[in-house]
């Protein structure tokens, strides 16, 4: 064997620092939590440090070969489920964690309070450190009971903290080179790494002789938080403006804070019998619901790449997106389904029914070019990606130095000296 194969298989002992993480839902948290599990299956040894989802001191736990190091946490007054870590409380045990453990890697998926802490003690301790970024300020903006001077502030320094944080990184990444340009704009250097966050193609797309089972009605499919930023308020009107004749019916699968309100707007505009809340779905269920939905539709404008959507389109389905943020890199018009002005209600509707309209046959043919296009989001690449990025086979790391911003004395920082 040689010695580049020896390297290759060597197992690493890879650490994972995520603000958020499971049972919390959302894309940050799937993604962290699938890739602990894919490297556990390729024979690495996983720990993850993130919040615990409940009142109590930090505590270990064992994720069927996972190790899970769940710190100390609290609610979060603004949020309905993000828990926050208090430096004081975690910093102690995050030392302890790495001493212990001795990763070989250190991955952090946020630059908040964990990443912040995982990052400044792994650096102590020379231990390789890889980035991903999967925030942008606007995820948190609804959350924020502040006047837009105060949020715009927020943002600024949001994204100047952000540059501070993963600085101490030697990679850093993002999901979509889209995102990588977001990060460049906003701070960055122009080495950040595009590396998707992959999807499981095989645990969504139908099975061989497997045929879908379509409801009586049209149907259009939408999955994530039922928050402010993925504007299902314009998703629902678009619905109203269907033909009648159409009979399409809508299907929300998620939970969120506007819930309650999206509710009452389906009954203002005449359509809550056709306006389906299935609140959460688990994995299992969520594969039927994509199978059986005739279009997927994501009207978000804060997605760095949108799992859902690729979800959708593993499981052979045409889509309409917002032509915003990343959403733009997984749609072209007319092959696998449209995109839409953000916040158009009205030519939302207009692609819909072009989708809704077209001959069963033409549906397919979109719902094929969506399986095609997502092939190059495979899982597998993803981690393998990864682990060359842990062993440093990837491209030149991230200069350190450009990564910092001259002048920065954020009160979080100050917080976890």
């Amino acid at each position: 064997m040689s010695a580049e194969t020896t390297t290759t298989d060597r197992a690493l002992t890879v650490l994972l620092g995520a603000e958020t993480y499971p049972p919390d839902v959302n894309g940050c948290a799937q993604f962290t939590h699938r890739l602990a599990r894919g490297l556990h299956e390729r024979g690495h040894r996983v720990h993850t440090v993130c919040a615990r989802p409940d009142p109590g001191p930090s505590q270990v736990r064992d994720d069927d070969g996972v190790t899970e190091h769940r710190m100390r946490s609290h609610r979060a007054f603004t949020h309905p489920y993000f828990r926050m870590c208090l430096p004081w409380q975690v910093k102690g045990e995050i030392r302890r964690i790495l001493d212990e453990v001795r990763p070989d890697v250190v991955h952090v998926q946020c630059h908040y309070i964990l990443g912040r802490l995982l990052v400044r003690e792994a650096r102590r301790r020379g231990i390789r450190l890889v980035g991903t970024n999967h925030f942008v300020p606007e995820n948190l903006e609804p959350f924020l009971p502040f006047p837009q001077w105060f949020l715009d502030w927020y943002r600024r320094v949001s994204w100047r903290d952000m540059v501070h944080v993963l600085g101490g990184c030697d990679v850093v990444t993002a999901p979509t080179p889209l995102a990588v340009r977001t990060m460049v704009l906003n701070g960055f250097p122009d080495t950040v790494l595009p590396v998707s966050n992959g999807i499981r193609i095989s645990d969504y797309e139908a099975h061989v002789g497997e045929a879908p089972r379509h409801g009586v009605h049209p149907t259009v499919l939408f999955v994530g938080r039922l928050a402010v930023e993925k504007n299902v308020d314009v998703l629902i009107e678009a619905l109203s403006l269907l033909p009648a004749e159409l009979g399409a019916h809508l299907e929300l699968a998620g939970e969120g804070e506007q819930r309650a309100a999206l509710e009452k707007l389906a009954r203002a505009l005449g359509v809550a019998d056709r306006v389906h809340f299935l609140g959460y779905v688990p994995d299992d269920r969520l594969r039927e619901a994509y199978l059986r939905a005739d279009v997927f539709c994501q009207p978000g404008t804060a997605e760095l790449q949108s799992l859902v959507t690729l979800e959708a389109m593993s499981a052979s389905r045409p889509v309409v997106l917002a032509d915003a943020r990343a959403l733009p890199h997984l749609a072209e018009n007319g092959v696998n389904g449209w995109l839409f002005a953000p916040g158009d209600a009205r030519e939302l509707a207009d692609r819909l029914a072009r989708v809704l309209n077209a001959p069963p046959g033409e549906r397919e043919r979109m719902g094929r070019e969506s399986r095609r296009k997502v092939a190059q989001h495979s899982f597998p690449r993803t981690v393998e990606t990864f682990l060359r990025i842990y062993r440093g086979e990837h491209p030149e790391p991230v200069p350190r130095r450009a990564l910092r911003p001259r002048r920065l004395r954020g009160r979080l920082a100050a917080l976890v000296r």
